[in-house]
């Protein structure tokens, strides 16, 4: 770990270097920079092909980044995060120049988690209705990166994982909303509850639509972008989840389970569920109740 407080004749910076342990950097999302930044004079910074994602939030002034071939003007509250295996840039303005908050990090799994990122409706900019929650968080991180600690790793993976998890849950209701507004979104949760209340009984999308007056083609696009997943495969986790339930809690045989669980043939859900869990069902008991 370095940790410098740099002037220049461009910018101000508090920041921490950090080098990660080979645990760390093969297993964890990793920490590789974390700092605040405030220009001194207007300036562009340009890098590409970095094995990193950026993260950062204006905290003051003004600027903009060019990324993914489009340019946008930030100002406090806007936050980018994106991949930097691709070129971008970002400069602060020279009417307000800008104070910034940001963290690189790095893991094996981080491609898909963009990717997830992006599938829900995210966007690598946006405007934050909670500023001081990244800030504080952002402030946490360097804090971390800065103490001494046998599972600093650990800690800092932690804080990695509630600032994506912060950024998904926000970009993706954000999109949703400024696409369809609040009524979309009530008419969503409406859904939902419908479903979690009757999913072991045969739910058809034409049915759902008319019921809920809502083009079919239009829901299915709605749901996946707001709860992560297809209404058939949501519908499909709530049975294989209520047939654990009852693997685990009752005795009744597998054919009655699969019942319960909506799904006639037993053979199906046999083989649904092991697609999902990775063994059958009797395998699933055998594991859990001894």
């Amino acid at each position: 770990m370095d940790k410098q407080l740099f002037t220049g004749n461009q910018v101000q910076s508090n920041r921490v270097l950090y080098t990660p342990s080979v645990f760390a950097k093969s297993s964890l999302i990793y920490l590789q920079e974390t700092g605040e930044l405030t220009a001194l004079k207007p300036h562009v910074s340009r890098r590409e092909q970095l094995n990193s994602y950026l993260f950062f939030i204006v905290l003051d002034g003004l600027g903009s980044v060019q990324y993914d071939n489009k340019e946008v003007h930030l100002r406090p509250g806007d936050c980018v995060f994106f991949n930097c295996q691709k070129p971008y840039s970002h400069a602060s303005s020279a009417e307000q120049l800008w104070r910034l908050k940001w963290v690189h990090f790095y893991g094996p799994n981080m491609d898909s988690i963009y990717e997830k990122f992006l599938d829900r409706g995210g966007t690598w900019y946006f405007t934050t209705s909670e500023p001081a929650r990244y800030e504080n968080l952002l402030e946490e991180i360097f804090l971390t990166a800065n103490a001494d600690s046998p599972v600093r790793d650990m800690k800092l993976y932690e804080k990695l994982v509630r600032l994506l998890t912060l950024t998904m849950e926000e970009s993706g209701s954000h999109s949703l909303i400024s696409d369809h507004q609040e009524a979309a979104q009530t008419k969503l949760n409406d859904i939902k509850k419908y479903i979690d209340e009757h999913f072991t009984e045969k739910i058809y999308l034409d049915a759902l639509s008319e019921h809920f007056y809502i083009n079919k083609y239009y829901l299915t696009r709605l749901f996946k972008k707001q709860f992560g997943a297809s209404i058939n495969h949501y519908i499909i986790y709530q049975r294989i989840t209520l047939g654990k339930r009852l693997l685990r809690f009752t005795d009744d045989s597998i054919e009655n389970i699969s019942r319960e669980c909506g799904i006639d043939d037993p053979g199906y859900f046999t083989r649904l569920f092991k697609k999902i869990e990775g063994i059958t069902p009797g395998e699933f008991r055998k594991r859990w109740v001894k």
